[in-house]
């Protein structure tokens, strides 16, 4: 449920925010970027200089929320408030889809498909939990965990693709079908859950790739160590251009998402 974002932290004389990291920011994709506030104010990213010179330090940029002085910008905004990006929602050509915050607002629509079609029948209890400040550091799965004390906890969530020019490597591609997670730095994912996915997704002919990435992670990471321990998967959609107002994903993968959800919560275990 969460997204990433800044927090106000001091405004200048002149009435320029100057803001630091809610989660995971590339100052190069929010420079000149446009962001709201709770309150409906609107704001555009500025750098402190040139934008090569920040080498992706956020505390280079500000906000322009057109203010004209410190006590004008207070009007409006105060040291504490909280913005993320903004912008329309678009559809590409191909079946792809540009927004901002499909990081994790795809694992959400996935999880509600798969509620609505979920009569209580399976072999298996289901909590569907949407959980808030994963990007701050997993933290809202802990507690849900340690509530729910589950077997097995299943985080659906993106991870980044590895098909376009960027500076990450790996396998990950649009259009190859949901990714099921075999591990990334935070964690090691249960080898029997990743078999059920896998034979879920052969069983039903869900299009699936196998994904493994060596940077960031999901909230599979808190709720493996919770407790004495829960068994820990990933069902996570490929997507360009993460932590960014224009993240990309493919409609396709998505879908194959959903119905990995909806199968996975049939599946019969036995632990």
């Amino acid at each position: 449920m969460d997204e990433i974002g800044f927090m106000v932290k001091k405004i200048e004389a002149d009435g320029r925010l100057r803001v630091c990291n809610l989660g995971w920011n590339w100052a190069g994709s929010a420079y000149n970027g446009r962001v709201r506030f709770r309150n409906g104010i609107s704001g555009v990213v500025g750098c402190m200089g040139s934008i090569e010179d920040a080498k992706n330090d956020v505390g280079k940029l500000y906000i322009d929320i057109g203010a004209t002085s410190k006590e004008d910008a207070e009007n409006y905004v105060k040291v504490g408030d909280v913005c993320g990006y903004y912008g329309p929602y678009v559809e590409l050509v191909n079946n792809r889809i540009a927004s901002k915050s499909l990081d994790n607002r795809i694992g959400c629509y996935q999880l509600l498909q798969a509620l609505k079609e979920n009569q209580g029948n399976g072999p298996n209890d289901i909590y569907y939990v949407f959980c808030v400040q994963e990007e701050l550091g997993c933290r809202g799965s802990k507690p849900a965990a340690a509530r729910i004390q589950p077997d097995i906890g299943i985080a659906v969530d993106i991870t980044p693709a590895h098909d376009y020019p960027c500076d990450l490597e790996g396998s990950n591609a649009l259009d190859e079908g949901i990714a099921i997670k075999f591990s990334d730095p935070s964690v090691v994912c249960d080898e029997d859950v990743v078999a059920a996915m896998i034979a879920c997704c052969e069983e039903r002919n869900i299009k699936y790739q196998r994904e493994v990435i060596d940077k960031g992670g999901t909230d599979a990471s808190s709720m493996n160590v919770s407790g004495f321990g829960v068994r820990a998967g990933g069902i996570v959609v490929v997507t360009r251009y993460p932590h960014s107002q224009s993240a990309v994903a493919s409609k396709k993968d998505i879908e194959a998402g959903v119905e990995l959800c909806k199968a996975i919560s049939e599946y019969e275990f036995h632990l």
